[in-house]
């Protein structure tokens, strides 16, 4: 059994010597420096979300810039699109026109041919009709 003397006393001092060893040799550096290592650890979560708020940052300005590049790249593609229309009815208001002309010279060459040719036919026909005359009464006219 246990029996309370003097050992018991010693044995409670031998304990707290020992606490007051460990506590300074062994329990306060490890209290620092897991108090470091969990500021160096804050830190980089720290670090990680600037480093993340910078990140989304500079994808938002990235997506802006694309955006207006996109919205840019869309207008001079109307405008060119607009021009070449612009062109397209350009070229082919002349082509009318070019092709309008043509048929107006046609249409006068035409109508010059018919009428030398109407005359023509007037001139033969009349000589025509005098020779059936002529023919058919036995006699010149």
């Amino acid at each position: 059994m246990i029996s309370l003397d003097w050992t018991l006393l010693l044995q409670a001092g031998n304990f707290l010597i020992l606490l007051l060893i460990l506590n300074f040799l062994l329990y306060r550096p490890l209290v620092r420096v897991m108090a470091e290592r969990s500021e160096k650890i804050d830190g980089s979560h720290q670090k990680a979300k600037d480093l993340d708020s910078k990140i989304q940052e500079r994808m938002e300005a990235y997506r802006a810039k694309l955006q207006e590049a996109k919205q840019v790249a869309s207008e001079e593609r109307n405008d060119t699109r607009r021009a070449a229309s612009q062109e397209e009815a350009k070229i082919l208001q002349e082509a009318q026109s070019q092709a309008s002309e043509q048929l107006q010279k046609v249409r006068n060459r035409v109508a010059k041919e018919a009428e030398t040719a109407r005359k023509s036919l007037r001139s033969e026909s009349d000589k025509l009709a005098h020779q059936v005359a002529s023919k058919v009464l036995g006699r010149s006219i």
